[in-house]
C-alpha cells in the first residue's frame, strides 16, 4: 500500500519555470552566452549549481559558480516578489488536502535551493501538509542522480514500494526510476520538450488523481 508521496515542486506543485526562464535569460545576456531551447530544457530538473557548472564548462566562463549562483538567485528573487499571479497549478492543492487529510505522508524532494522552495511554501503556507522538505543543492549530483529520492525514502521510513513520486521532467523521471521508485509523471503544458515515456503512469490534470486512487497504486 502506499503511504508516503514524494513531490516535486518546480512544475508540479507551482509553475515557477516562467520566472526561472526570465531570470536566467536575464543572466545570459549579462554574461554574453546563447543558451538555445534544446540546452535550456535539458537543464529542467537540474540544481541551478549544476546548471552553471555545465554553462562555466560549455562556454569557459571565467566566474566563480558561486557568483553566478548568486546573481542567478538575485534576479529570480525579484522577479518572483513582483510577480503577482503566480498560483498553484489546477488541482494541486485539493490533491495535497486530500492526501494530508487521509493520512498519506508528503515528502518534497526538489531540485530548487532552501530558499527559493522556503520563498514558495511560505506565499502558499504548504508546510503544514509535508513532514519533511529536501533540496537539490544538498546533493552533488541533481536529477537524473537518484540521490534526493533514495534520501526521501530514507526519511519516509517505509519501503520505497510503499513510496510514489510526482514528477514532471525527463531528469526527474529517470532518478525516480534509477531509485527503483513507482513514478506518476505529469505531463504539464508548461514543461517543454520532456520525455515521459518511462513514467509508470502519466497524467495531464491533477483531477485525475486523489487519495484513493494513488492508495490503489500495486507497486
Amino acid at each position: 500500500m502506499i503511504q508516503t508521496v514524494i513531490f516535486d515542486m518546480d512544475g508540479v506543485i507551482v509553475d515557477t519555470e516562467p520566472v526561472h526562464h526570465y531570470a536566467f535569460r536575464q543572466h545570459f545576456e549579462q554574461l554574453s552566452i546563447f543558451v538555445s531551447p534544446e540546452m535550456y530544457a535539458s537543464f529542467t530538473g537540474n540544481s541551478t549549481r549544476n546548471v552553471f557548472q555545465k554553462l562555466k564548462h560549455h562556454f569557459q566562463l571565467s566566474q566563480d559558480v558561486e557568483v553566478l549562483i548568486d546573481t542567478k538567485r538575485q534576479l529570480f528573487n525579484e522577479a518572483f516578489d513582483q510577480k503577482e499571479d503566480l498560483h498553484l497549478l489546477d488541482g494541486v492543492e485539493d490533491l495535497i488536502k486530500g492526501l494530508h487529510q487521509n493520512g498519506m505522508q508528503l515528502i518534497l524532494a526538489s531540485s530548487s535551493a532552501k530558499v527559493t522552495i522556503n520563498r514558495i511554501f511560505n506565499r502558499f503556507n504548504l508546510h503544514q501538509y509535508f513532514t519533511h522538505i529536501i533540496s537539490g543543492e544538498d546533493f552533488e549530483n541533481s536529477k537524473p542522480d537518484p540521490a534526493i529520492f533514495n534520501h526521501a525514502v530514507l526519511l519516509s521510513n517505509c519501503p520505497k514500494e510503499n513510496c510514489i513520486v510526482i514528477e514532471d521532467s525527463t531528469n526527474g523521471i529517470k532518478a525516480a526510476k534509477a531509485a527503483g521508485i513507482y513514478c506518476i509523471g505529469y505531463d504539464s503544458p508548461n514543461s517543454k520538450l520532456q520525455d515521459y515515456s518511462l513514467a509508470n503512469w502519466v497524467i495531464s490534470d491533477f483531477s485525475e488523481l486523489n487519495f484513493e486512487k494513488i492508495s490503489a497504486i500495486e507497486v
